[in-house]
């Protein structure tokens, strides 16, 4: 596997550690922009809003993609589900591929719920995981043919109350959209929900089903892999 190369933090007024804490606050706990401004002043540090959005439209990209090189191996169940979102008055379909433990696979924005949607959903999820023993989509006919087309050897569960992991998902782009006033673009929903889905599969950590030792070790664990993906573990 290739290396990914080193993000540049040159000609930046602020330091990588304070830019990478912005970017930690607004992708992880679906803040405002004020929000981040603020706790960001609470801790000595003045920023504005245009910077915290330059910098997360900039570096937001390179840092999903180096936390998805980092995470480890994902379940083996496909759980399928897509939910409308409104855009500029236009209805589209934000599709998402969960598995067992509840780890964001990956996600597509379409205007359409028909069969080739679907199978470029397919195609897309099979391009960053791996094959799935099984296949859970929810009631939706446009999953039938192209999940027998592209994975013939999976299992197609059909049943909406196996379904609920993927729906349950959902819930934080709600919060999200809402923070943002709904979203501007198809590709700005794209972009933003691929990179907080990113974020939010390496916090994830399940804490109702471990220790207290435990789950300081997996947030530890955690927020070493986001300062070494930022480049910022030398000055923490």
């Amino acid at each position: 596997m290739n290396t990914p190369p080193l993000i540049s933090y040159k000609h930046h007024r602020y330091p990588a550690v304070i830019i990478s804490q912005c970017m930690w606050l607004y992708f992880r706990f679906a803040l405002r922009l004020s929000f981040v401004v603020m706790t960001m002043a609470e801790r000595g540090v003045v920023v504005i809003c245009e910077s915290v959005r330059a910098w997360c439209e900039k570096f937001g990209r390179q840092y999903a993609r180096k936390v998805r090189r980092q995470r480890g191996p994902m379940g083996d169940a496909l759980h399928l589900d897509e939910v409308y979102l409104k855009i500029n008055s236009i209805c589209q379909y934000l599709w998402r591929a969960v598995d067992q433990e509840g780890q964001v696979q990956d996600i597509l924005v379409q205007p359409k719920r028909k069969k080739a949607a679907a199978e470029r959903f397919f195609k897309n999820v099979l391009g960053t995981c791996q094959v799935p023993r099984k296949v859970i989509p929810d009631s939706l006919a446009s999953y039938t043919q192209p999940r027998a087309e592209i994975l013939p050897d999976a299992a197609h569960i059909r049943d909406q109350g196996l379904n609920n992991r993927a729906e349950i998902s959902h819930q934080s782009t709600c919060l999200r959209e809402c923070r943002m006033k709904r979203f501007k673009s198809e590709g700005q929903a794209q972009w933003c929900l691929s990179i907080f889905s990113e974020v939010g599969n390496l916090f994830a950590l399940s804490r109702h089903s471990v220790s207290a030792a435990s789950y300081r070790e997996l947030l530890n664990r955690s927020l070493g892999i986001w300062a070494s993906v930022t480049q910022t573990a030398a000055v923490q």
